[in-house]
């Protein structure tokens, strides 16, 4: 039997060849001297990002990898490498190398500290002087104010892809594509505490972005009222007690 670990990492990709190898090697400096697993999901990838996370597998034995036979979003990644997971906390980060491995260690630390929420489930990430272009950035401030308005959920970057959450919560929650957007409204829902937890962001060094801006509204749209149908729908039995 493996080793019990105390941290899961896990990173969707999907053709992030150039930046996948670097991001095993830095998401393992930040968490040395840690027990910790790398679950790498490879949603399918058309370039060479397959063959760049096996070369890193030689370099870094925590590294797991995944692979979608075929593509079926982040979400889905995120969800495969969530329940692929071994530790009871999972920290989650993009794989195109934008969100700093380096905030890892402080996001587990906000979860797990002594004093914490006894319903504390998840830390989200903010990105501060984020590293994206002028018209990506309006865009997702509009998106942001729109879904926090409706949500209440107090998310002020729901897009921020670093997040530090008890596994056994999130498999308590609804998947859908794009759920990982709403995070902390699904987490609500469910009766947990949510925090936020400024951190760093990076440009992004190899590949492409996989959103449009058109594309992330279109499906922004049809995802809350997703979740509005989901939270109107929701029965809470305020617990159960075994007799």
């Amino acid at each position: 039997m493996p080793e019990p670990v105390e941290l899961s990492v896990v990173v969707p990709m999907h053709d992030e060849a150039g930046n996948a190898g670097a991001l095993v090697a830095e998401i393992a400096a930040a968490l040395e001297g840690r027990s910790f697993e790398i679950i790498a999901v490879d949603d399918a990838s058309r370039d060479g990002t397959r063959a760049e996370l096996a070369s890193a597998r030689t370099r870094t034995p925590q590294l797991r990898i995944l692979a979608h036979r075929r593509n079926a979003g982040q979400s889905r990644a995120i969800r495969s490498g969530v329940l692929a997971a071994r530790a009871p906390v999972v920290l989650t980060l993009d794989g195109d190398g934008q969100n700093d491995p380096a905030d890892l260690p402080r996001l587990a630390a906000r979860l797990t500290r002594p004093d914490a929420p006894a319903d504390l489930a998840m830390v989200q990430g903010q990105r501060t002087k984020r590293q994206d272009t002028a018209a990506k950035r309006l865009a997702s401030q509009v998106a942001n104010g729109v879904r926090k308005r409706v949500l209440g959920d107090g998310a002020e970057d729901s897009g921020c892809g670093i997040k530090a959450f008890r596994r056994d919560a999130f498999v308590r929650l609804p998947y859908f594509d794009h759920m990982h957007r709403y995070m902390s409204a699904l987490m609500l829902r469910e009766g947990y505490a949510v925090e936020f937890l400024p951190v760093n962001h990076r440009p992004r060094g190899a590949g492409r972005s996989k959103y449009t801006n058109v594309g992330r509204l279109v499906a922004a749209l049809t995802d809350l009222t997703g979740v509005l149908w989901l939270r109107s729908r929701f029965r809470n039995p305020g617990g159960a007690d075994e007799l």
